[in-house]
């Protein structure tokens, strides 16, 4: 059902200082920010060769990733994202293997522009899951 790895995400205390880090320290190729109010952060997407890092800094009062960074405060990965052909028919498939789809259950649209949702970690390891329709 899962296919490829598309990012692996990381809240940061300091989206700028990250980015800088990643531009000059690591030589990579780094995005602008891009805010996404429907998920309450900005976003900073940095380009490797096999896959994506995504930089996630609170957007607003509301923002979940503040409450991680509050028990984080230097930052850390926060979730990791697979693609997936069908996201309905994944989510689907996973509710019935017992996974809990978290928020309504109902995609919304992602950094990407394609439709996203995310899995409970309790359900995965610890890990928070993001699947995201390819």
């Amino acid at each position: 059902m899962i296919g490829r790895l598309n990012h692996v995400a990381i809240a940061v205390p300091d989206l700028e200082a990250a980015a800088e880090q990643y531009r000059t320290t690591l030589g990579a190729k780094v995005g602008a920010p891009q805010d996404e109010p429907d998920h309450g952060v900005t976003v900073i997407f940095i380009e490797l060769p096999n896959t994506k890092i995504e930089l996630l800094y609170p957007l607003g009062e509301n923002s979940p990733i503040q409450g991680f960074l509050d028990k984080n405060p230097s930052g850390g990965i926060h979730h990791i994202c697979y693609e997936v052909d069908d996201i309905i028919a994944a989510r689907d498939h996973l509710k019935a293997s017992g996974a809990r789809v978290l928020g309504t259950g109902e995609p919304k649209i992602g950094a990407h522009g394609k439709p996203v949702l995310f899995l409970h970690p309790k359900d995965f390891n610890g890990c928070l899951i993001e699947l995201e329709q390819v």
